[in-house]
């Protein structure tokens, strides 16, 4: 059994990491066909790579993986795409929380685990395009693994026929796996991102998924396979609609207000940057998410 998980631990890392590449590369060629508007005079965009690495608390390797991140584009004001691959014992808080939340029993007794994903968000030059957040991950521990992610629209100006049609899209790739996914996934995105404090979502919406094991790894690798596909195939043609549109400087601060919103729920309540804080992950990997600029008022 343990060389079986091991395969499919090593797949599923080689499947994040081929997901990256994908979208960098067509992030890039966005950048490169960007030949309107007001950014389009700047360098076409380009990923910087940065190799990050987790330490356990003896100070022995426990991981790492690849940061890329491209600031300043004619697209894209700021966007990271991040792959990790990390392991080792969780800390006495996580444990607690993994036992209380997922109902595992002998969490203290062996607290090892293994996660790897990918992560990604995009903050846009134009304030008519909308910021996005995906993932996809895979944890185990001797205890049980499991799947989780998701992809969530963020914009500060919305458009309805753009929230249909990202919407469509999810719909689509959950279907061909289970008809009751996607409603399913849809309201817990609609409760996973909404910001008690301010009484409101953080977006539009998507799917959200964690805790997924249907007991079938094959099966459940495949589905969320499809949720990082769905990704392009829906933001895409969103962006290609929307990256032209004049705009003036009030939209522009309605989009840095509605940054300071997603910094507000990221560094509040967001379970993945809470989780790569604790663990000791590249503080600079997990704050990622956070837009190069944003307003209060």
């Amino acid at each position: 059994m343990t060389d079986k998980m091991d395969a499919q631990k090593a797949q599923a890392s080689d499947w994040f990491g081929t997901l990256r590449n994908e979208i960098c590369a067509a992030f890039e060629a966005l950048e490169d066909s960007q030949t309107e508007g007001p950014t389009s005079q700047l360098p076409a965009g380009r990923f910087e790579l940065r190799e990050t690495s987790r330490t356990s608390a003896d100070g022995s390797d426990a991981g790492g993986g690849l940061m890329s991140v491209m600031r300043g584009g004619r697209v894209f004001e700021k966007v990271g795409v991040n792959i990790s691959t990390v392991y080792g014992e969780l800390g006495e808080g996580a444990q607690r929380a993994m036992a209380a939340r997922k109902g595992l029993a002998g969490m203290a007794d062996d607290p090892r685990f293994w996660a790897s994903g990918i992560s990604l968000v995009a903050h846009m030059q134009n304030p008519h395009a909308p910021a996005v957040h995906m993932n996809t991950r895979m944890f185990w521990t001797p205890h049980g693994w499991w799947f989780g992610g998701g992809s969530d629209l963020n914009p500060c100006l919305e458009y309805e026929q753009d929230t249909l049609d990202f919407h469509a899209v999810q719909k689509t790739h959950c279907d061909r796996h289970d008809a009751q996914y996607y409603p399913k996934f849809k309201e817990w995105a609609d409760e996973y991102f909404y910001i008690p404090h301010r009484k409101r979502a953080r977006g539009v919406g998507g799917i959200f998924l964690d805790d997924h094991n249907t007991g079938d790894w094959a099966v459940d690798f495949a589905f969320i396979q499809d949720v990082g596909r769905a990704f392009l195939a829906a933001f895409l043609p969103i962006t290609e609609r929307r990256r032209n549109t004049p705009w003036t400087e009030a939209d522009k601060e309605a989009q840095l207000v509605h940054r300071g919103l997603y910094a507000e729920y990221n560094l509040v309540y967001d379970r993945g940057t809470k989780f790569g804080l604790e663990s000791g992950h590249d503080p600079e990997a997990v704050l990622m998410s956070l837009p190069p600029l944003a307003k209060w008022i």
